[in-house]
């Protein structure tokens, strides 16, 4: 699983940070920081956080069945790192 999420359009609701406080953290009033690539133990929390971003700047890619390495569902552009000051 590997997490994207678009900064420019995080409004920080931190609804993601309610969900999932193991992969995003809010800092401050606007700063997310998160963790691209979650422990697979968060899969469920990280899929709900991302359906309840108001803005849908999150992007979950999850790998596709069968062990292909090609990722499915993409949306944003890829991005990694801890990230976020905005």
């Amino acid at each position: 699983m590997k997490i994207v999420v678009d900064l420019n359009r995080c409004q920080g609701y931190a609804q993601c940070a309610f969900l999932a406080p193991r992969v995003f953290e809010l800092h401050g009033e606007e700063a997310l920081m998160y963790t691209p690539r979650p422990p697979d133990g968060q899969r469920e929390r990280v899929l709900r956080a991302a359906a309840a971003c108001p803005v849908q700047a999150i992007l979950v890619e999850d790998r596709a069945e069968a062990g292909s390495e090609e990722y499915s569902e993409s949306r944003l552009p890829d991005g990694e790192g801890r990230s976020g000051v905005r």
